[in-house]
Order: structure tokens, then sequence, then C-alpha cells
């Protein structure tokens, strides 16, 4: 072990329930180095930077502080030691200053009150650090761009001992121009000694600011490198092992005109020049990491957010939904990401959030709702799409997470949509649900409908998909047919900007 490492984390693992999250990792952080970590979905990065973080603790393994074995059991813990972290979404009150935002719960006292002439020249110093304006240290946080604004995070965060800065995706939600500024940041961050963990998807940034890169796969790293070792497709390639796209017989989809067509979709700083169509029959997946803009593609299809060029085609017909409600009268179902929080009643039965938003179907003289109807046509999605539950009078909550799924899913299917869109639909089931879910939504397609899956899970997006649009940087980057394998797809998506593996 090098005597200059600040960090060291030799053999972590770490256990939720029957789930190992961790196992056996290893990580060496050096300082004035930016040292990338980098993985899929689920390969462990967030849990080891949770318990550098001091938000989670290990299980088992050994930390060292410069070389001296500590222990991290809370965050307090981590910042005492001089960790700290910056996450994607800035953590700052809007109506407080600059100045007071980053000394809150910890102002510098005179006499028993705030010294706020000390606190400005402290945070004016810090501002020159990172190259910004010192007249920012009395404007109110909420008036600042979002890019000034996770600049302030990172004065907030070096505003005591900094020994480790922990950026999490802080590009995500940054323009081209934007990234560059925080690349400044950084160095001078490095130049200083403090060492940066940077966590991201885009790869291809990596080559720009990383020295180093700690690949993780299946809770597991699996090295360490030079960054100069590295190309994005040799990155990709690490992350996914030898894994190609699962065995997907090709499907016959119908010929005919689109059911859906984007023309030159865009939504100001989210994405733009977005062209797609999607036919009767035909499986459609939107692939993108965080922050590509493939969700908000979405949520302006069905009305969630206003688009600001371009047009949305639906059978033929020009649309402009501005609310779900609207999106569903012109024919569109969705089946939203966040289940829990955007559409399921936990203690309301299975039949109830089944045909809650279809009461008017359901209902006598449009004033009384049909309970025996509504209870039949329940039972009828429930046995169609094999919810395990006894009857449909059980509370939703007290389902499985892949059942619970199915519900929501079935109350899309209530009247059947001329375009089902579904945001990551398995996400949070266990792996027997994910099977049946894959195979409802393919039944579903060869059944004629058209369906538009926006996913953040490759291995999904690769299973289920006749044809796979890559999303990056707000726009349409790539398409793949049948055969993509893994490392083809996250490439593109990481920003790989050769050919190889072009469909």
């Amino acid at each position: 072990m090098s005597t200059d490492t600040r960090l060291s984390l030799t053999g972590i693992s770490k256990r939720y329930g029957g789930v190992r999250a961790i196992r056996n990792a290893d990580f060496h952080v050096r300082p004035g180095r930016v040292h990338a970590l980098v993985g899929e979905n689920g390969a462990g990065k967030s849990t080891l930077i949770k318990i550098i973080a001091g938000a989670e603790a290990a299980d088992t393994g050994e930390i060292l502080w410069e070389g001296e074995p500590v222990t991290i059991a809370t965050t307090v813990d981590a910042i005492d030691l001089g960790i700290n972290t910056v996450y994607q979404e800035p953590q700052l009150f809007a109506e407080l200053s600059v100045a007071e935002n980053i000394f809150l719960g910890r102002e510098l006292l005179s006499g028993g009150r705030v010294d706020w002439a000390a606190q400005n020249a402290k945070v004016v110093e810090l501002l020159g650090t990172l190259g910004l304006s010192p007249d920012l240290a009395t404007v109110p946080v909420g008036r600042l761009s979002v890019a000034t604004q996770q600049q302030i995070s990172i004065a907030k965060a070096i505003s005591g001992k900094c020994g480790i800065l922990i950026l999490d995706e802080p590009s995500a939600i940054l323009t081209d121009a934007e990234i560059q500024v925080l690349f400044g940041v950084i160095r001078r961050l490095t130049a200083d000694g403090v060492a940066v963990i940077y966590i991201s998807h885009r790869l291809d940034e990596l080559v720009e600011i990383a020295d180093e890169v700690t690949v993780m796969r299946d809770g597991q790293t699996v090295g360490s490198y030079p960054i100069g070792e590295l190309s994005v497709r040799r990155i990709a390639e690490l992350m996914v092992g030898d894994a190609l796209s699962d065995d997907h017989p090709v499907r016959e989809v119908p010929a005919g005109s689109p059911v859906l067509e984007l023309r030159g979709l865009a939504r100001d700083r989210h994405f733009h020049d977005v062209d797609l169509t999607v036919g009767h029959g035909e499986i459609v997946c939107l692939y993108g990491l965080i922050g590509s803009g493939a969700g908000e593609i979405a949520e302006c299809i069905d009305g969630l957010e206003r688009t600001t060029a371009g047009e949305i085609v639906l059978a033929g017909r020009t649309i402009a939904p501005r609310s779900p409600q609207e999106a569903a009268r012109d024919g569109i179902a969705m089946l939203p990401a966040n289940r829990k929080v955007e559409g399921m009643f936990s203690f309301q039965s299975i039949a109830f959030n089944i045909s809650i938003g279809h009461l008017g179907r359901l209902s006598r003289w449009r004033m009384f709702v049909d309970r025996a109807k509504e209870r039949a046509s329940a039972k009828d999605l429930m046995r169609r799409l094999a919810v395990k539950a006894p009857d449909e009078t059980r509370p939703v909550g007290s389902l499985s997470g892949g059942n619970a799924q199915k519900v929501m899913l079935a109350r899309q299917l209530l009247e059947r949509p001329t375009l089902l869109l579904l945001a990551e639909p398995t996400q949070g089931v266990d792996v027997g649900a994910k099977e049946e879910i894959h195979r409802i939504i393919t039944d579903l397609a060869d059944q004629g409908t058209a369906v538009l899956v926006v996913t953040s899970d490759l291995p999904e997006a690769l299973r289920i998909a006749d044809r796979l649009l890559v999303v990056r940087a707000g726009t349409v980057v790539r398409e793949f047919g049948p055969g993509a394998t893994q490392v083809d797809v996250l490439s593109a998506a990481a920003g790989d900007h050769s050919e190889q593996g072009a469909a």
C-alpha cells in the first residue's frame, strides 16, 4: 500500500437481508487525484459511497485513513475526517443567501451572535477559490442557475476540513459548457491536494477529468486502472463483463403507418430534436443513463410536462396533451416509474387501484360506481396478468412488488390504449416478477398494442425491444436492432463516438 494513500477500503462487504450488495470490495484514494467510480445500476457503487460517507456501516472489511484504522459509523464521523459529499441535486435552501447556505448550522459567532462580516468574508474567499464572483455571497440561492448552485454546494463542502470530496453524478443536470466550468473547479481543488471521488455514467468525460478508474460489477470491484489505459468501450466491457444480449427471438412486427411519431420534439434544457416512431405491435425501448433526457421525453408524451418545440402525432393526429388526463383521452396509457408515489393507493383494494381513473366507464349514469362491474373487471385483469392475491379486495400494499406493479399495469389496460407507455416497468421487482412482466409486455404487443418502454435497465431493454433507441445528452444518438450487445449499447449511451457496434 502506497504511503500517500488518503483513504483505503479493503475487503468491504455489505448485506441487506438476503441481498449481498457488496462483496470484498477494495478501493484506494490518493490526495490530489480524481478517482472515478463506475458500474451499471445495481453494481454496488451507491452502497460503497454510502459506507465512505458514513450513511451505512460495512459488515466486514477494513478502512484506513492516511494509514491508520478508522471507524466510519455515521456521517458525522466522515465529516470529522474530512469526507464531504455533493449530490446530483443541490441540497440548498432557495430563500437563503449563498453565505447563509454555506454556514447553515455552523454559523460563525461573535458574542453569541452571528458574525455576518466574518462569515461573508470567508464565503468571498471560498468563491474566489472556485472562480466565482464575490458578489454572490449575499444573493439568494434560488436566483442562481443549477450549475452555479452546484458550485455553491461544493463551496459548502470544502468550507470546513475537506480531504476527500465525493461528487455523485455531478454532470447529469449540466450542459456541456457548465461541465467544463465544473472540471475547472475540480482541477483547482486537486491542485490544493483534495482527493475527488467522481461517480458518473458519462464515461466519455472520465477521459478528460479522471486520473484513475475503479470499475464495479455485481457488488465487487473488478479492478482499478490508470485512465490512460482505458477507452470508453473498454470501460463498458469491464462494467458488463462477457454479457451480451439475452436470447431474444426476432418478432414479426406488422407493417403499416406508425401509431406514434415524435417530430423534432424538444423541451428546454432537457431534450431536443427527438425523432422516433412506434408501430402497431412494436416494442420500442428508449434507453439512457442518468440525465440523458429519456424520462423527460416520456413525461412530455404523457402531458406531465409541456414541450417547447416539435410535434407528437398519435394515430395520424397531432396532439399536445397538457395533463395525463388529456393524454389518456387521446389514447395514451402510462405506467409511471415510481409506482408508490405516482400511482399506487397502498391502503386501497386491488379493485380500487385498477378502476381509479376509469370511473366513468364503470359508473351507472356517471353518478354511481357499479361495484359488481368494478370487481368483475379487476378479476378479469388479475387473471390475465397472473396477479397473485386471494381476491380483488386485498389492499394493494399487502402485495409483493412484482404483483403491485402488475396491478398498476392492469389499470392502464382497463381501456385498451392506442399507445402503452411504460417507465421503468420492472423497477424494484424480483427476477421472477420481471420475467412475468416482460411476458405481459410481449403478449400485449403480439395483440397489436404499440408499446414504448423507457428504461435504464440495459438487459431489460435488450431482452424485450424490437428496436432500441439510445438517448444521450437529450437526443437519440443511436438505434439498435436485435442482436446488439450490452457493450455496444452502453458504449453509445456513455459517449463512445466510434461507429463500432452501430446498427
